[in-house]
């Protein structure tokens, strides 16, 4: 405690679980202004996934689609999980297997990008399918 008195610095308990508990004389406030600084870089790195979605509907057109699927690829290539879904109005609710086929073929179209986290299923009126990006 005198040594880190006259040296000005704080003393400091680095391991107090061990036998004998381990103390390091140091600047304290430095010391705290360093983990700081670490823990704000490593926040900056980190990638958030989010979660985008795609509506498709059960009667979609071929150029529709396609401008669908490229965003679904664009929101892959960026790291980011995509909620497939085909919403169904009125009676379209009895052809579910024509969503069901249209999220397949999203499916099989991006199989080297992606992985299927969640098949497609019927919930409600809506069928759901996610899709998460291979890790790199």
């Amino acid at each position: 405690m005198q040594m880190a008195i006259d040296t000005n610095l704080d003393l400091v308990n680095v391991a107090p679980q061990a036998k004998p508990p381990v103390c390091r004389i140091m600047d304290y406030g430095k010391f705290r202004y360093e983990q700081q600084k670490k823990e704000k870089e490593a926040r900056k790195n980190q990638k958030i996934v989010d979660l985008k979605e795609v509506w498709f509907r059960a009667n979609i057109e071929e150029h529709d689609y396609q401008t669908k699927f490229r965003n679904v690829v664009k929101f892959l290539n960026e790291g980011d999980k995509v909620k497939c879904s085909v919403r169904f109005r009125g009676r379209e609710i009895t052809h579910a297997k024509l969503g069901q086929k249209i999220l397949e073929r999203v499916a099989s179209e991006v199989t080297d990008i992606c992985i299927v986290e969640r098949v497609p299923k019927l919930e409600g009126r809506s069928m759901i399918m996610i899709l998460a990006p291979k890790a790199h």
